[in-house]
């Protein structure tokens, strides 16, 4: 009687087991976003409504919550590629490195380890499908500038989705030699590429594996900032709906999922120390994560989300000397520091040494919310009449340059002005030692609380979902 009891307890808690594991995994890395990034963004919004405190974004609010360290092998302070293959494969490895080790072996992912297991797979992005973070979840490569060789690991990868802006050298190799394009190969190798939702939407059903990029005439690099959007950018939320409706599609339906979602370029705009146009990166990968969570209510016995960082950009600090903040003036902000430049850049084209202040002040007013909308000390001014007069008067325009950015040096005046007047310090125009943060919710969420190292994560994510 004992024996059948016993067998009985077994069998109950082996059921119980397998119906919390996570069948559907969503694993979201904002790049760049540290704690501050997250606090930031929740204040400014708060502020923008009228009042002190915080509007919680919807991923705050997962009931796990942890920190998590970022060194890598090589150094205190990561880069994105040695971060991400702690992220995908549980191992440090040096700065530039793809999912190998520091011998140059290679890593097995986290995603590789859900394809063994019979999930569906997609990994994506709001940058180019070949840059560090996603690449580290499908190649193995010493270094991540070897954009078309891991383009090459991509197509040996048979995972079932990809997608993000586009690629970056299709055809030259990592040693500038001519090469056959990647696109007749991604062809060969069994995907359908499409451009654009509409079309994805066209072939969603009769392809096997897809990668979604954006349309013709689009930077390869990377998708729009959301606060320079137009309404017929690809967006990350689109992506990742794309993402769920492929991955759930036809006869594979019930097989479950593994989907990465990198928010890419809340870590460009705080390389370029741009804080308005950051904190509307992490709002946006907020709505990506709301997709999910749609998804989630409707399993959520077998659906597991993560949020989490590979590093913080930027050094952001909420406070310059003062006991204040002024984050709602952001909200005066219409474009990125990048458009911006380039709305300077063609008023030089147009004007040249005939650009009178008045036309700087103008445009500086229309987009930034200056002296119509936010007064600017003497200082302030100064700082901009200062670089107006070198780079339009004398000719001596010297550009800012940042990781992913060249900008005009009235457009960098700005933008250093808009973080005085939000009270927003920054330590760095790269990356930090900062603790990143992580949230979950679902089956297995509980693994991912309290203070853990970046390797954690992946090993915790094939636990909840049984992976071997």
């Amino acid at each position: 009687m004992k024996r059948l009891t016993y067998l009985l307890l077994f069998v109950l808690f082996a059921g119980f087991s397998y119906a919390q594991q996570a069948k559907y995994v969503f694993f979201f890395i904002g790049d760049g976003m540290g704690v501050n990034q997250v606090n930031g963004t929740e204040m400014f919004l708060a502020e923008q409504e009228g009042r002190i405190g915080v509007k919680p974004l919807l991923f705050t609010q997962f009931p796990a919550v942890g920190v998590v360290t970022t060194f890598s092998a090589s150094n205190s302070i990561t880069d994105s590629a040695a971060a991400g293959t702690a992220l995908a494969t549980g191992v440090k490895t040096y700065n530039d490195a793809i999912s190998v080790d520091q011998q140059k072996n290679k890593l097995e992912s986290v995603a590789s380890k859900a394809k063994k297991a019979g999930r569906r797979v997609g990994i994506t992005t709001t940058v180019s499908v070949d840059h560090a973070t996603p690449s580290v979840f499908y190649a193995h490569q010493p270094d991540r500038d070897m954009y078309y060789e891991i383009a090459l690991d991509l197509c040996k990868s048979n995972f079932d989705f990809f997608a993000g802006s586009g690629f970056l050298k299709p055809n030259t190799t990592f040693d500038k030699k001519e090469a056959p394009s990647i696109f007749p190969i991604i062809d060969k190798a069994g995907y359908t590429l499409v451009k654009g939702v509409d079309e994805f939407k066209a072939k969603e059903n009769a392809a096997d594996k897809m990668i979604l990029i954006q349309k013709d005439g689009a930077n390869p690099e990377c998708l729009p900032y959301a606060i320079d959007r137009k309404a017929d950018d690809l967006t990350l939320p689109q992506i990742t709906e794309s993402a769920i409706s492929f991955l759930t599609k036809g006869k594979e339906k019930d097989k479950g999922f593994f989907l990465m979602v990198e928010g890419g370029k809340i870590d460009w705009a705080c390389h370029g120390n741009d804080l308005a146009t950051a904190y509307r990166e992490v709002v946006d990968m907020d709505n990506a994560i709301r997709v999910a969570y749609e998804f989630y209510k409707k399993h959520p016995k077998e659906t597991l989300i993560v949020v989490s960082a590979d590093h913080e950009t930027g050094g952001m600090g909420l406070g310059n000397g003062k006991y204040e903040l002024h984050l709602k003036n952001l909200q005066y902000q219409k474009v990125s520091q990048d458009m911006l430049s380039k709305a300077i850049t063609d008023l030089r084209k147009e004007k040249g040494k005939k650009t009178t202040w008045e036309d700087i002040k103008s445009l500086l007013s229309d987009k930034m919310g200056f002296w119509t909308k936010l007064p600017l000390s003497w200082d302030q001014e100064k700082l901009l009449h200062d670089e107006y007069e070198a780079s339009f008067v004398k000719n001596n325009a010297v550009f800012e340059e940042s990781l992913y950015a060249k900008t005009e040096p009235v457009a960098a005046a700005a933008k250093k002005v808009m973080s005085q007047l939000a009270m927003v310090g920054w330590t760095s125009g790269s990356h930090t030692a900062e603790y990143v943060p992580v949230f979950a919710v679902g089956a297995g969420s509980q693994l991912f609380t309290g203070k853990i190292d970046n390797t954690e994560i992946p090993k915790r994510i094939a636990k909840a979902a049984g992976y071997k």
